[in-house]
């Protein structure tokens, strides 16, 4: 592999999300357009302003929020909800000791109060949610469009069943521990894990872009 193909923001160090420089080494995903598209539902359902300025009228979060980010890597989402949204509690795990690292870093340049848990998915949280967030590995070894993403982490990109395997684990964990979920898949995989999320007592409110929200049912 040649040097040229070394992605920009590594050798930066950085790279922008939501109009935030945030700091990114080779033990973390590089953060992608595709993954604001999340911040900006879960500002629609805190009732607030998208960042292209267009207000939702109706809030069904509660004032102070509870969130939790799973595979939290760079810390992208949950520090960018944090400044956003900053009467929210906000929580982020990865199984990745090292991308722990770079995200604790982050929060602290960017002044984000968000408390970090090493955890496989949900193995270590405790307590109930009003949303989780997470963007999981979910690239098919076997795609034919994988290119551009050597450099990156294995960990967090690859899963079995066709990408599916981590999502699926996610989805039976979450049963009484969320409001609502919103997952990150490529396009390819979303009819095949809604399928799923039903049989799990969950609904699909809302598809945009890579971004899947749910409404979970059997929430308490």
């Amino acid at each position: 592999m040649s040097e040229g193909s070394f992605p920009k923001a590594y050798k930066d160090g950085f790279k922008e999300f939501f109009g935030r420089d945030f700091l990114v080494s080779s033990d973390v995903l590089i953060p992608r357009p595709e993954t604001e598209t999340a911040i900006e539902i879960i500002l629609s359902l805190a009732g607030k302003p998208y960042i292209n300025g267009v207000t939702v009228p109706e809030r069904v979060l509660p004032e102070k929020p509870r969130i939790l980010d799973v595979g939290t890597g760079s810390g992208c989402i949950a520090i960018t909800l944090k400044l956003e949204l900053p009467e929210a509690d906000l929580y982020a795990c990865d199984v990745s000791s090292a991308a722990l690292k770079i995200a604790m870093e982050n929060a602290k340049k960017l002044t984000a109060d968000v408390e970090f848990v090493k955890s496989d998915l949900l193995d270590n949280i405790d307590g109930h949610f009003d949303v989780i967030v997470a963007n999981l590995p979910y690239v098919d070894r076997n795609w034919p469009w994988n290119s551009g993403i050597e450099h990156e982490p294995e960990l967090a990109l690859y899963a079995e069943n066709g990408g599916l395997e981590i999502i699926y684990k996610l989805l039976e964990q979450v049963e009484h521990r969320t409001k609502y979920l919103i997952l990150e898949a490529d396009p390819v995989q979303h009819e095949k894990i809604i399928s799923k999320a039903k049989s799990q007592d969950m609904e699909c409110l809302e598809i945009r872009g890579y971004q899947l929200l749910f409404r979970v049912l059997s929430e308490s």
